[in-house]
């Protein structure tokens, strides 16, 4: 008899309380639950890959930083200085469901110039080298398989000579590169075009450019 009201109570207090998580308590834990997915790519200055991708349906976040080298938190100027091994990059933060990794190694191609070595535009030195870091085996067969479709695709005359390795430690860049476009939209667009990123993509997507501008 004990054993038959200890279940009864017990059936009871479920009822009333569940999990113990209800309204809008149950809506956090479903976004919680809700898996996202990490890209990291290097494409020369920070501030230009920050915007293209933020435009994109189903990506959560863009945050600039540094990836690929040796030395623990580095700062902005250590890393241009060239002396630190890493690049500057970005770090999306995507929803599968909604994005694909291949859409966003699209995005990335159609932003860069994969023919350059150690570099982009007029920023030169390995600080500024192209990459894709991927995160899972995955990653890493989409990404070789997309260069090896570009490369295949005689769209350049030239070698692809974006490096495809494994992510590192990514460590966040200063707050002041932080969604840098549109903290300083003017001196944004005039870095973009003064570059030579901008007439470079126009010349090489014409009307299939990405969104970068």
């Amino acid at each position: 008899m004990k054993k038959i009201n200890i279940t009864i109570i017990a059936v009871i207090l479920f009822s009333i309380y569940g999990t113990g998580v209800c309204g809008d308590d149950m809506t956090e834990v479903k976004k919680k639950e809700k898996q996202y997915e990490t890209a990291t790519f290097a494409g020369g200055c920070f501030w230009c890959m920050e915007h293209p991708f933020d435009k994109l349906p189903g990506v959560i976040s863009t945050t600039s930083g540094y990836i690929g080298g040796q030395k623990k938190n580095p700062t902005y100027k250590e890393v241009s200085a060239g002396g630190t091994g890493h690049a500057e990059a970005v770090e999306i933060i995507y929803d599968p469901s909604e994005i694909t990794y291949e859409k966003l190694l699209d995005e990335f191609w159609r932003n860069i110039d994969p023919t350059q070595k150690n570099g982009q535009f007029v920023d030169i030195g390995r600080q500024y080298r192209s990459g894709i870091f991927y995160h899972n085996e995955a990653q890493k067969k989409a990404a070789e398989l997309s260069k090896k479709t570009l490369s295949e695709s005689g769209r350049f005359n030239k070698p692809i000579v974006t490096e495809i390795v494994a992510a590192s430690i990514f460590y966040n860049a200063e707050d002041y590169h932080q969604d840098y476009y549109q903290k300083n939209p003017i001196r944004y667009k005039y870095y973009r075009y003064g570059s030579g990123r901008d007439k470079f993509l126009e010349k090489t997507w014409g009307d299939e450019e990405a969104s970068g501008d």
